[in-house]
């Protein structure tokens, strides 16, 4: 063979590496962003065995809907007590040009969208007060869906699903919440006390059992607080 031929294949074979290499496989809920020498050329949504030309830079880009599970970020409740939240956020790419070129990371990006959302919503920890958990919710969503949609990307929803005290702060709150239940259970057991002191002595005038003066009725009264107060103790003992 002769340089002539040589050359002849050798070209053939360049271009045939080159034809092999467009070739593609477009897959459903993803898509190509295009680019060459740093100038966007399209976006390729289609789905099967294409070619596309091998000197464009591709970027696949996920667009399905997608959950994200964040990691435990900083938060607050109303009273501004330092928090813990893990939120799940319910979203997509709608913009793959925006969601690719206008930001480095736009994962990343929605990261920081939440955590700077959860310093500008009070959450409360959750098994508090249902209805304060869905507006805290609903606002979350609100916020985050209107920074996130300049890049992009479609919030549906940002729900904390796990709200819990910082460290720093986790033992004192969780002394004032079993101080709050104790008090809570001793104001019941006074009500439940007093509510009997006064069924009995009623009873007892009532049917003409005793004949009581003011002075007796004090008496009487008082040895059934401390009597019903000594059961109700010993039957929690």
């Amino acid at each position: 063979l002769g340089p002539a031929q040589w050359a002849a294949y050798a070209a053939a074979g360049a271009l045939g590496m080159f034809g092999f290499g467009g070739l593609a496989r477009g897959r459903t809920g993803r898509a190509w962003v295009l680019g060459l020498f740093g100038r966007y050329r399209g976006t390729v949504r289609r789905t099967g065995l294409m070619w596309v030309n091998p000197l464009l830079l591709r970027r696949r880009v996920d667009v399905r809907l997608r959950h994200w599970r964040s990691e435990p970020m900083p938060a607050a409740d109303g009273n501004g007590v330092a928090l813990r939240a893990v939120t799940l956020v319910v979203w997509r790419v709608r913009d793959t040009v925006r969601a690719t070129l206008g930001v480095e990371d736009h994962e990343t990006y929605l990261r920081e969208c939440v955590e700077a959302a959860l310093a500008r919503v009070p959450v409360e920890p959750l098994g508090t007060v249902r209805s304060s958990a869905d507006v805290a919710g609903d606002t979350l969503t609100r916020l985050v869906a209107a920074d996130a949609a300049p890049v992009g990307l479609e919030v549906f929803s940002v729900r904390p699903v796990r709200v819990e005290y910082a460290p720093e702060v986790a033992a004192a709150m969780h002394r004032r919440r079993i101080a709050a239940l104790d008090a809570a259970q001793r104001a019941s057991v006074l009500t439940s006390v007093v509510d009997s002191v006064e069924d009995t002595v009623t009873r007892l005038t009532m049917r003409g059992l005793v004949e009581l003066d003011d002075y007796e009725r004090k008496v009487l009264v008082k040895d059934l607080t401390v009597a019903f107060c000594a059961g109700r103790g010993d039957t929690g003992a």
